[in-house]
């Protein structure tokens, strides 16, 4: 069993969950993620790790409740306690002095980003990140992204906030500028991290991307999470989960990503079924 120190709501549906895991976050690296079970029937979550805390041994991440499993873990308070956390899997981030590094995030990508991005500077990179969401009110980890970017660019869909538009408008226009970027990092939803890639691609701008398929144990065993990368199969658990964004097949992926929207949503009928029926007798 695994202790919930501290929940924060980020912004709706988002929440910021500290772990006390002292043997994960002493080993944990940028990039790699986590699998956690609420309980013993509970499905097998795939998280990528915001930050982890070494000296207090408290592993961080965050989160979107988009399905079941995910709003479940929602309804969780500090104290409360889950059945499993495995990890830190997959292959860590390739840190080094690259130069001018661009950071693109969208969504709950920001918290995913952050680590990489901190680890970067600390590298001697030039840090010029550039974070996306819907509005204002689904824009997190500003401050924490400012302190690790020499220069940071916020989007919203909407214009709420910061410049109206997609990340995508903002990396078009620094390349357009003739900014000098040494390579582009990307964390957030496949069409987005596709867009990226295909835009720093007629530059020869390298591009690394996270990517997110359906995964199961997270070993390399089971061949869930497989991915095309350059025309072979490649598993994101093990293998990744970061790969060269100019050799991936992201119609394929988003194509798997799909295999079992009908399930998850009768699933989340069920739950959301449920849950009102225990708060208020179905009243």
């Amino acid at each position: 069993m695994v202790k919930i120190s501290k929940t924060q709501e980020l912004a709706q549906n988002i929440k910021l969950f500290e772990f006390d895991s002292p043997l994960i976050a002493r080993k944990a690296q940028p990039g790699q993620f986590v699998v956690l079970r609420i309980n013993e029937p509970g499905e097998r979550i795939p998280l990528t790790i915001a930050d982890a805390k070494k000296e207090e041994g408290v592993l961080v991440i965050v989160f979107q409740e988009v399905g079941k499993s995910t709003r479940l873990l929602g309804t969780l308070k500090a104290g409360d306690t889950i059945m499993d956390l495995i990890g830190p899997l997959g292959k860590a981030s390739e840190i080094e002095k690259f130069g001018t590094v661009v950071c693109v995030a969208g969504g709950v990508g920001t918290p995913e980003i952050f680590p990489v991005a901190r680890a970067l500077k600390q590298a001697g990179n030039r840090i010029i990140s550039i974070v996306g969401a819907r509005n204002k009110e689904l824009l997190i980890m500003q401050e924490e992204m400012q302190s690790v970017s020499d220069e940071l660019y916020i989007t919203t869909d909407d214009g709420s906030y910061g410049r109206k538009g997609l990340v995508i408008d903002e990396l078009k226009r620094l390349i357009n500028e003739n900014v000098k970027i040494d390579k582009v990092f990307a964390v957030g939803p496949v069409i987005m991290m596709k867009a990226v890639s295909e835009t720093t691609r007629p530059f020869n701008i390298a591009t690394v991307v996270s990517l997110n398929p359906i995964m199961l144990d997270a070993t390399g065993m089971c061949g869930v999470c497989r991915v095309e990368i350059d025309g072979e199969t490649k598993f994101a658990c093990v293998d990744g989960p970061e790969f060269d964004g100019h050799k991936v097949n992201f119609d394929s992926l988003m194509a798997r990503l799909k295999t079992y929207i009908r399930e998850e949503k009768e699933s989340m009928q069920l739950f959301s079924k449920h849950t009102h029926s225990c708060t208020c007798g179905g009243k």
